[in-house]
């Protein structure tokens, strides 16, 4: 566990070449995507921040401390970065289909996770979806699951 931390704090101080920035790993591309989703409505709310810890942790066995710095790292990048290509690329290159289906549900749990399904945050997801090549008809579907509890 001690290595691992090392390994994330590492990865989290090391540059990026001046040229190209460097690709993301599995788990911050994950992380950056759906930090974008909370950010969409312009509030960061702490129901929302924990959410996400926690889907990261159980997404990638992460221990708690672990998938905190996860999320603050995350929403680092979410406010630094130009564009969310890499990102992205990373997620569409990592994930088979089905993944990035369970992704887009945990946008939607994320969304909602507040009582409120703001329009930003759905039209964030919406787009998000389309980048990732999953269908209308499973955005919608993961939508109507969350909205009636079956995450």
């Amino acid at each position: 566990m001690i290595q691992s931390l090392q390994r994330l704090f590492q990865d989290m101080m090391t540059p990026a070449a001046s040229s190209e920035q460097a690709e993301p790993g599995q788990a911050l591309a994950v992380a950056v995507l759906l930090c974008e989703v909370i950010r969409a409505d312009y509030r960061l709310e702490e129901a929302e921040l924990e959410h996400l810890s926690m889907l990261l942790a159980a997404r990638f066995g992460l221990p708690g401390d672990e998938a905190q710095a996860l999320v603050s790292q995350a929403c680092d990048e979410t406010e630094s970065a130009v564009d969310h290509h890499r990102f992205l690329r990373a997620v569409r290159d990592g994930c088979d289909y089905d993944e990035r289906v369970a992704l887009v549900r945990e946008m939607w749990s994320l969304a909602l996770v507040d009582g409120d399904k703001d329009p930003l945050e759905e039209h964030r997801i919406r787009r998000l979806a389309e980048l990732l090549h999953v269908t209308h008809g499973d955005f919608i579907r993961t939508r109507i699951e969350v909205e009636a509890g079956g995450e």
